[in-house]
């Protein structure tokens, strides 16, 4: 039986990469994706016969449900949960409207609340992992986040709580990253591919903008059982930029 990964909003961006990268290390994937396009363009892109997709709202109570009771009996079980779906509402806080501000709670908070609450028994039975994809935005902010930063905060402040209550059966870590180039890992429709400045790069004490690679082998060092010594934790992975002291 193949381990079996839940990755939600596997469509696009970091979530994409980590399912190929899952993929490739032998898992089962099971990726929970609201949207349409990018569901077809990933089923298009990597047939596998360990790969299971599902249209999931991961802020829809029902959906989780189903979902997770599909995906562990498709498999056979559920070893890991990596929570990484998120919508963005960036913008003067005067115009974030509150429909706009509970939308982003409901699926960057609540929706890891949800997958976590119903996959548990199965994490549990096969002495699995939680993975919540942050942001260095828990722990720092620029202009105009408000939804955004608030979500990601709550998610690290539930991290830490899922690890207590959820011990020792169940491991959970949350990866915190910096800034991760995806603007080239998007559905067609919105494909826009940067083009990074050498400024972009150096700004970083790494010496570059991260990739959602780097994002993928920390969720891969986070499942092996072998680091079972590793939970409540928070890994920032931002090429050091929150240890940059900046004057102007």
């Amino acid at each position: 039986m193949k381990r079996n990964i839940i990755v939600t909003g596997g469509g696009q961006g970091i979530g994409k990469i980590t399912v190929q990268e899952l993929l490739n290390a032998g898992y089962g994937v099971t990726v929970f994706e609201v949207d349409d396009e990018a569901l077809a363009e990933l089923e298009a892109e990597m047939e596998n016969e360990n790969l299971l997709l599902l249209k999931v709202d991961v802020a829809d109570e029902s959906m989780v449900k189903s979902g997770i009771k599909f995906s562990e009996e498709f498999f056979g079980g559920i070893y890991g949960l990596m929570n990484n779906a998120v919508i963005h509402r960036n913008g003067p806080i005067a115009d974030l409207s509150l429909e706009e501000w509970n939308r982003a709670l409901a699926v960057n908070l609540t929706g890891p609340f949800l997958c976590a609450k119903y996959a548990a028994p199965a994490l549990q039975k096969a002495k699995g992992t939680i993975i919540n994809i942050c942001s260095t935005r828990a722990l720092q902010s620029e202009a105009n986040t408000e939804a955004y930063s608030a979500s990601k905060g709550g998610l690290l402040s539930l991290t830490h709580a899922l690890a207590m209550s959820l011990s020792p059966d169940v491991r959970v870590n949350a990866i915190s990253s910096g800034w991760v180039d995806v603007s080239g890992i998007k559905k067609k429709s919105e494909l826009k591919p940067e083009t990074l400045s050498p400024g972009d790069h150096l700004q970083h004490p790494a010496g570059r903008v991260g990739r959602p690679e780097d994002i993928a082998r920390m969720v891969l060092f986070l499942l092996n059982p072998e680091n079972d010594f590793i939970t409540g934790q928070n890994f920032v992975v931002d090429g050091g930029m929150t240890r940059k002291m900046i004057y102007q």
